[in-house]
């Protein structure tokens, strides 16, 4: 199936490491030009790199999402090194785990705001494009109580709705919207695997929860933010994609 990716221009936030760098190496192959950023100047250096040997254009830079000037900053300068915007992916979240007022803050300031304000920043150039489509990356943590009350999961249920009501108000501009929310995904050097070494109880009781038998990958969460993003997905605006190996248990109507 041709996802009609090829020679779209695509930002994505927190894309060098995990997720984010699957659905950057799967646009790279199909041939999407990217904007990459991320906290750290080495790993973007390597990332660019590695994707510019995939015979597209990158560009890449060490941003802080809750910098809000210099993030937007970013945005309109990717823009105009890659020739517009048609996919915009943010990405980058703060974690779970963190209570009190700086768990609230920085899931607030990392994970929301550094999506609506990613969103203003390439609201331009996506008006310009004639597949504008914005993939939001939340978690089943939003649709599903899971472990206890954190500020993760109310601000990734957050995304939803916000992600819902933009993709009403902003179809008739030819711009989609949609949300994938992932469910446990294992990646070596990420939160899982911390949880395997150090809570094994927690681990084993979550991998039992999941009916096909294994947690999910980085790269299978991209497949399915791919889709979404692309003209292939042309009919589909407002819609929360979990992929979660069904891990989730409520019926989604």
């Amino acid at each position: 199936m041709d996802l009609g990716l090829s020679g779209k221009k695509a930002i994505i936030t927190g894309s060098t490491r995990g997720i984010g760098r699957a659905i950057a190496n799967l646009l790279a192959d199909e041939g999407v030009d990217l904007g990459i950023c991320a906290r750290n100047q080495e790993e973007v250096d390597s990332a660019v790199a590695d994707l510019k040997a995939k015979g597209v254009n990158v560009t890449g830079a060490v941003v802080d999402v809750a910098d809000k000037d210099s993030y937007q900053a970013w945005i309109a300068s990717a823009a105009e090194a890659l020739g517009g915007i048609d996919i915009f992916v943010p990405n980058v979240s703060a974690g779970g785990g963190a209570m009190g007022d700086e768990g609230w803050q920085n899931n607030f300031n990392v994970d929301l705001l550094g999506t609506t304000r990613g969103i203003e920043a390439a609201m331009p150039y996506l008006e310009k494009s004639d597949a504008g489509s914005i993939v939001v990356i939340s978690s089943t943590a939003g649709v599903e109580t899971f472990m206890g009350p954190q500020p993760y999961n109310a601000i990734k249920a957050a995304l939803v709705v916000h992600a819902k009501q933009l993709s009403q108000a902003l179809a008739p501009s030819g711009i989609r919207v949609n949300c994938v929310s992932p469910g446990p995904v294992y990646i070596e050097g990420g939160a899982w695997e911390f949880i395997k070494a150090n809570m094994t109880d927690l681990y084993e009781a979550t991998l039992n929860d999941i009916p096909r038998g294994s947690f999910g990958t980085a790269e299978e969460v991209a497949n399915a933010v791919a889709f979404l993003a692309s003209p292939a997905a042309s009919l589909i605006t407002g819609v929360n994609l979990v992929a979660d190996g069904g891990f989730t248990k409520r019926v989604q109507l």
